[in-house]
């Protein structure tokens, strides 16, 4: 028999929520996750309010990338009779967007949520292709063309504009602009940095508080923030193979690898930091992180520890 809200005990809600800050600060050991899933059995009650947990994270994974981040982040903070009071409301995704939603990403004209991708063929000729969890406006005038990355990232193939007057195509980010010099090219947001690569053509990036401007071609990448701009760095051309559901990883550091995966995974994915700096090489299915999981603990000493399918830690055999 169904076990709604209102026949849950407090105690258990709140027991709940101190499973969850648990298991989102990644702190528990295979001690307490084993005490969680007995926890979990003692009664319907108990099942049920670990599934409204469940729930919540799933909400926080929906809303927009930063709005997740930020609350799932405040969970292990004093205040869990909050935590405690949206369990008890099942997280509706309304009520969190009116809180704090940055409506930008909330509204945007294109968006994908946790794990989808999309491809779209814009008015100009355009292919763009959004990664998991982004968020895009566009602006397409007379004059210009112009594309605002909110959150996530986005591959960008420009098309032959049929306007008899030149539209200078451009992707604006919170760190600058980057310019599309008839070209093939991949820009990420990071939060407090931009990330462009070039894998045809050329872009010019110019960041938004700085008078410099330095051109990108085919191969190279760059980071920069609002004022500075790093180093030019030279970009493998499988960089791009998200658009197709793949990840190659050559010698790449498990914690990085993890953290690509998690990107596409509704719920928690943590790598332990004591197998963080093991190399690892090999494809991975972005759109099957259980497969992708899986592989690693078949070739690698490792063990992936699942409190439940949405909370996920990879750590030493």
């Amino acid at each position: 028999m169904a076990v709604s809200a209102t026949d849950i005990d407090p105690a258990i809600l709140n027991e709940a929520a101190g499973w969850m800050v648990l298991l989102q600060a990644g702190e528990a050991s295979e001690r307490e996750l084993a005490e969680l899933g007995r926890w979990r059995q003692r009664s319907p009650a108990h099942e049920a309010a670990w599934r409204r947990a469940e729930s919540m994270l799933d909400t926080f994974r929906r809303v927009p990338p930063r709005l997740g981040r930020d609350t799932l982040s405040r969970l292990g903070r004093p205040g869990r009779r909050h935590l405690l009071g949206l369990l008890a409301l099942a997280a509706p995704v309304a009520w969190l967007s009116w809180r704090e939603a940055p409506w930008q990403e909330w509204t945007a004209d294109l968006r994908t949520g946790v794990g989808e991708r999309r491809s779209i063929d814009l008015a100009d000729g355009t292919r763009l292709v959004l990664n998991t969890a982004s968020a895009v406006n566009l602006a397409f005038g007379a004059e210009s063309r112009r594309l605002t990355l909110l959150a996530g990232e986005i591959l960008i193939t420009t098309g032959r504009d049929p306007s008899p007057t030149p539209r200078p195509f451009t992707v604006r980010t919170a760190q600058g602009s980057v310019r599309a010099l008839g070209t093939r090219f991949m820009v990420r947001h990071l939060g407090d940095a931009t990330r462009v690569a070039v894998f045809d053509g050329a872009v010019e990036v110019r960041p938004a508080e700085s008078d410099r401007a330095v051109l990108l071609r085919a191969g190279e990448q760059m980071r920069f923030t609002a004022h500075a701009m790093q180093p030019v760095q030279a970009v493998e051309a499988t960089a791009a193979l998200w658009e197709k559901g793949m990840l190659l990883a050559r010698d790449m550091p498990l914690g990085e690898l993890v953290a690509e995966l998690a990107r596409h995974h509704r719920g928690v994915l943590r790598c332990d930091p004591a197998v963080a700096a093991l190399p690892v090489s090999g494809a991975f299915a972005l759109g099957d992180v259980p497969a992708s999981l899986a592989l690693l603990e078949q070739t690698l000493p490792l063990r992936i520890a699942r409190a439940t399918p949405y909370w996920i830690r990879v750590q030493a055999r």
